[in-house]
């Protein structure tokens, strides 16, 4: 599958939007501490804008953090979707609100690409727009099962599989997909002894 670099970036970004949301940390070894909500304050959404380069920020505030929530929480449906009629309306949805004003671009050292967002959008449209449009590449192309949660019993984080074979089951084979084979082979280890 062919995805234009723009588009790699947006569905980077959307990955870990979605993953930022507390339900999808993993259960916590103090279960007194409870999961983390990496958008807990203004000054992580910031850092989240700097991580994933989202140029025309500008000053934020607590209206932004709850704007970027909820795009947050409507692009974790479209990882629930069950189908891609269900997926392609709540792109719709998203993209439609963001007020997409599409535009060529090329800034910051990066060739011709695409933004779908209006000059001096929101972070929560921007976001809404440029992801939206990621996922709506996906869609389009008849990939929407690619749009996936980790298998491992303790994850749940979102992922976009890449693979050629559509074959990825966790959203890192070095963490939870070693973790999983390691456990499972001691398993079977102690049962062989046993």
């Amino acid at each position: 599958m062919l995805i234009p670099h723009d588009t790699r970036i947006a569905l980077d970004t959307v990955v870990d939007l979605v993953n930022t949301a507390p339900e999808s940390e993993p259960p916590p070894d103090d279960p007194v501490d409870g999961p983390v909500d990496g958008l807990a304050d203004v000054a992580a959404l910031y850092a989240f804008a700097e991580r994933h380069l989202i140029s025309g920020v500008g000053t934020l505030g607590e209206k932004d953090l709850a704007a970027v929530r909820d795009v947050r929480a409507r692009f974790a449906e479209v990882f629930a979707a069950p189908d891609p009629r269900t997926a392609a309306d709540l792109v719709n949805r998203l993209v439609a609100a963001a007020g997409t004003t599409p535009q060529l671009t090329d800034h910051d050292g990066y060739d011709w690409h695409v933004h779908y967002f209006a000059p001096d959008a929101s972070i929560a449209d921007h976001l809404a727009a440029d992801c939206g449009m990621a996922l709506a590449f996906i869609i389009v192309a008849g990939e929407q099962e690619r749009l996936r949660r980790c298998e491992a019993p303790d994850c749940g984080h979102a992922f976009v599989d890449l693979s050629r074979n559509r074959s990825r089951r966790y959203c890192s084979s070095r963490t939870c997909g070693n973790r999983l084979h390691v456990a499972a082979y001691r398993a079977r280890r102690k049962e062989a002894a046993g």
